[in-house]
């Protein structure tokens, strides 16, 4: 492997320093860590619509160009902390089991590194958007 276009496949970096390419995926039994890309042009592209959670990693999502906002849960699991607007060359950390999601400022290309196992994702609901 020396070429792979990161916005059509993941790496995966295993144990013992292996790294390989292969299918995107937003869960996995799998405990290796998993780099991937996007395009995102709508709140559909991040599905917005949804709060998302990583149990077994913190997950890194850095915005190489565009915006977006990224909105964490509220610590008592009712409504959402105020939206943190990410920029190109913006990274942020999601503590391990932090739902969390994203929505859209602008069109972006991003970047998420996790560990996809027992990930996560939950309707957002009213009484969970405290915006209402």
């Amino acid at each position: 492997m020396t070429h792979v276009d990161l916005f059509e496949f993941a790496l995966r970096l295993a144990d013992r320093g292996r790294i390989s390419a292969g299918e995107r995926r937003m869960d996995g039994a799998s405990a290796d860590w998993q780099v991937a890309a996007f395009r995102v042009g709508t709140d559909a592209d991040l599905h917005a619509d949804r709060w998302e959670t990583h149990p077994e990693s913190d997950e890194v999502v850095c915005v190489w160009t565009g915006a977006v906002r990224m909105i964490l849960r509220a610590a008592d699991g009712v409504g959402e902390e105020p939206p943190i607007t990410l920029r190109s060359g913006a990274a942020f950390v999601v503590p391990r089991g932090r739902w969390h999601r994203l929505e859209l400022a602008e069109p972006a290309d991003l970047m998420s590194i996790a560990q996809r196992r027992g990930t996560r994702l939950e309707g957002r609901t009213e009484t969970s958007r405290g915006r209402a």
